[in-house]
């Protein structure tokens, strides 16, 4: 697994008990985690979907190299406070590996550090068995027009990871930007090329809002 990076899209829900706790509790609960993450090993964002979505107040989104230290980064959230109120709505693995299609390779934003734009949209996708089974020169050329089209908006970031054999999906995606209309644009688009008729399933796709960790906790009530 040299070279691989490893991915996780924690998805949560929070207990409603957690709102009758104290304001000074909750704020120390903010503090608890904020320092237990940051003396984790995995790479960690954290992120909003409050009154985005009915299935899930927030997002974890969580990068090491190996399993092993997305369950410890994982295990130390559910050892605070904050994490005794967790409940688990979602969660997706995946990991890098070189494109088949792109012709330069390098890190993915989030792997590299960049600092988060305003909004993640994450989304699981799967292709169809059809597919791989294509000539491989069919599959790059509707691909570069599929590129092309991303190349159009050098505003959205994409972290495009890797599920095969880790999880139900074959791709996790992960586009980050600061204008959610432009990011809506560019999908309208992409509709419109032919790899589009080669999708199964993307859905769900859950915006997700930037958010330190502190004003995160404040902003669950």
């Amino acid at each position: 697994m040299a070279g691989r990076y490893f991915f996780s899209f924690a998805f949560f829900r929070i207990d409603p008990k957690w709102r009758w706790m104290a304001d000074m509790a909750k704020e120390e609960s903010a503090k608890e985690i904020q320092n237990v993450m940051a003396r984790s090993g995995a790479r960690f964002r954290s992120y909003s979907t409050l009154g985005l979505r009915g299935d899930s107040d927030l997002l974890f989104w969580f990068g090491a190299p190996s399993v092993e230290e997305i369950q410890g980064a994982a295990a130390r959230v559910y050892s605070t406070v904050l994490g005794k109120y967790l409940l688990p709505s979602r969660a997706y693995l995946s990991c890098t590996r070189p494109s088949a299609y792109a012709e330069k390779g390098g890190l993915l934003p989030f792997e590299a550090g960049a600092p988060p734009r305003r909004y993640a949209v994450v989304y699981p996708l799967t292709k169809t068995r059809e597919w791989y089974l294509l000539p491989a020169a069919d599959r790059r050329r509707m691909m570069d027009e599929h590129i092309r089209v991303g190349q159009k908006y050098p505003g959205v970031l994409l972290n495009t990871t890797y599920s095969f054999g880790l999880h139900d999906e074959d791709f996790m995606l992960a586009f980050e930007c600061d204008d959610l209309p432009l990011f809506q644009d560019l999908i309208v688009e992409l509709r419109e090329t032919a790899v589009s008729g080669y999708v199964a399933a993307d859905t769900p796709m859950i915006v997700c809002v930037s958010k330190d960790i502190i004003p995160l906790v404040a902003s669950l009530g």
